[in-house]
């Protein structure tokens, strides 16, 4: 037992090392990675290269089609102006004294498809404005869409990483996008509560925390002309469709066991789910834009799925070593000897996914890691692996600081210095994850 580890330390030493010194790309660090435990494992050079191989192929087909659909219906969202509809209604929607929520909750709809950045530069205007009216300073809106923004991103399929949760430990995809709504919205809500808090005791300070400029980047879709956007209700289906096709295969086999209708099985299935979504955002897409405009978004979507792709793929490739090293099985015969097992098991993935995350920044490379090394382990039924999901998960989504992409984002557009960016998006986010965390450690305790 004690060598299996020590090579996996090692192996996961080896890329963070490669991502953070040598500045290689994450997933050409996972697969160095995979390489070297596959051999050192006794796997063999040519055994080790079809493993890696068999798990980044098996991974893509399993996930590719979602996460480029998924990527596509964002970008078409954004360009079309639906977006916006859907954030300017739920901010009229709410009195003025709860706009901080409804920016909240607007940001948690958006970031389902959409990306955590384009969803806090689609709103950040809109935020600014809401500020102004309700007369409260900026941060108290920075914190406000990375909160929203943040908890749907990480836990609310279909969204690369709770999507490679539900799929890596075999968690029914319509649970997961159940438990990770009211989870993602009961963790936006108790973090804004302290995150406020704080704010109305001074602890965010403009003379210290901000450059005392805003510098707001303008997308396309500010050029649609009010009268060419997308009403609510229309703006809402390609998110809410694919969510209820997904969901109604949950429901279905849940009520008729094994009965369940082909038509049912068809719609329910998430590549089937999502190209109804992406088929409703490109009929809304024909009124505001043009035929050219809708497949050069695409194009553009695809590109940005493709790092998606690769970093996941990679991930799965990792897993698939572990895996075939039977690593799963050498640490759970020591593991299930003792009664906390299970609580083990969700402490080991919050504690990797947060070193992965506070040291190479990416949340989503951080979850997928982590689940990659959490798969053989959940696999040989040791724990629930909704707790060891959501462990992985609150452990991707805490800490992101200056190594992090999205933190800068958040800190350029809002004109902050470090500490400022500190104080909204790391803090936000922060604060989510230890209520993620927490449910995940009771959950292991009370139902293993």
């Amino acid at each position: 037992m004690l060598p299996a580890i020590i090579h996996l330390i090692i192996a996961i030493a080896l890329i963070l090392v490669l991502i953070l010194k040598c500045k290689l790309n994450a997933a050409i660090s996972l697969i160095i990675g995979s390489i070297y435990f596959g051999i050192a494992m006794g796997l063999g050079m040519v055994a080790t290269v079809e493993s890696i191989n068999a798990g980044f192929g098996g991974t893509l087909t399993s996930m590719g089609l979602t996460i480029g659909l998924g990527v596509i219906l964002g970008q078409l969202m954004s360009r079309s102006g639906a977006a916006h509809s859907i954030a300017y209604t739920l901010v009229r929607l709410f009195p003025a004294s709860k706009s901080l929520y409804a920016l909240s909750l607007a940001a948690f709809i958006l970031s389902i498809p959409v990306f955590f950045d384009v969803t806090f530069i689609i709103l950040l205007p809109l935020g600014i404005a809401v500020a102004k009216e309700i007369k409260k300073p900026l941060h108290y809106v920075v914190g406000a869409l990375s909160l929203g923004a943040g908890a749907a991103h990480v836990l609310v399929p279909p969204t690369p990483l709770p999507l490679a949760a539900a799929e890596y430990l075999g968690i029914d995809l319509g649970y997961m996008i159940i438990f990770g709504t009211i989870l993602g919205l009961i963790s936006m809500v108790l973090a804004s509560m302290v995150l406020y808090r704080l704010y109305d005791k001074g602890w965010f300070k403009d003379e210290k925390d901000n450059n005392g400029t805003v510098t707001l980047e303008k997308t396309e879709a500010d050029e649609i002309p009010e009268e060419k956007r997308p009403g609510f209700i229309v703006s809402l289906l390609p998110v809410i469709l694919p969510l209820i096709c997904i969901v109604s295969g949950t429901v279905a086999s849940a009520v008729m066991g094994e009965g369940v209708p082909a038509f049912i099985t068809f719609i329910s299935n998430r590549t089937i789910a999502m190209l109804a979504g992406v088929l409703a955002a490109y009929l809304i897409a024909l009124k505001p834009l043009t035929l050219k405009e809708i497949d050069e978004t695409s194009m553009k979507a695809l590109q940005s799925a493709g790092v998606v792709m690769l970093i996941t793929g990679a991930g799965g490739a990792f897993g698939r070593v572990i895996a075939d090293a039977n690593i799963g099985e050498i640490l759970c015969g020591g593991l299930m000897k003792t009664s906390a097992s299970g609580l083990i098991l969700v402490l080991v993935a919050l504690a990797v996914s947060v070193v992965f995350r506070v040291a190479q920044g990416s949340g989503t490379t951080a979850g997928i890691t982590t689940l990659s090394i959490m798969q053989p382990l959940v696999a040989a039924g040791a724990c629930n692996p909704m707790w060891v999901a959501l462990a992985a998960l609150a452990g991707a989504m805490s800490f992101g600081h200056v190594n992090d992409s999205g933190f800068w984002v958040v800190t350029n557009l809002s004109g902050y210095k470090i500490s400022g960016g500190l104080k909204t998006y790391t803090a936000a986010q922060g604060f989510m994850s230890v209520v993620v965390a927490a449910v995940a450690i009771v959950g292991s305790i009370i139902l293993p």
